[in-house]
């Protein structure tokens, strides 16, 4: 296969912009994340925006996979709808959580979020096995999270 470079870098680029600005948009996200009761197993600041950067280049590879994949136009525009749906879930996560503090509606939202990574990876095995596979460590840190965001909710009602 020979890669298309321009939309490598355009389908590696999408989920990092999203990512970049809910991160300006929650800017000080992590100064108040540390001052909340926290559960067991959190993890450092530090470790949450290196693990994100992961899994938006993640994310964005796999997304290419499947526009570069040579399948019927109509099942990788269905994949590619679920991906554009769950990465708006996954930008309106942190404003939720960290801009209104609702904890709770965050986990909720988290939760649908987690079902449309699944259905997208559903998706993109039925095109690519390989843009599949790469969203399994998004589904796994999405069940961490939230544990996480049940957690804080949990602690600081």
């Amino acid at each position: 296969m020979k890669i298309n470079s321009k939309n490598l870098i355009i389908k590696i680029a999408i989920p990092l912009i999203v990512g970049g600005v809910a991160a300006f948009f929650t800017r000080d996200a992590m100064a108040q994340f540390e001052t909340m009761n926290q559960p067991p197993l959190s993890p450092p600041s530090w470790l949450f925006p290196v693990v994100w950067t992961i899994l938006y280049i993640l994310l964005g590879v796999s997304s290419y996979l499947i526009s570069e994949s040579g399948a019927d136009e109509a099942a990788i525009a269905e994949a590619q709808k679920i991906y554009y749906f769950q990465l708006l879930l996954n930008f309106l996560w942190p404003i939720l959580f960290f801009d209104f503090g609702w904890y709770l509606f965050a986990f909720v939202e988290l939760v649908i979020l987690w079902f449309a990574v699944l259905t997208m990876i559903r998706r993109f095995a039925d095109i690519s096995k390989t843009a599949a596979y790469l969203n399994i460590p998004y589904l796994i840190w999405l069940t961490f999270a939230a544990y996480l965001n049940l957690g804080v909710w949990w602690l600081n009602r």
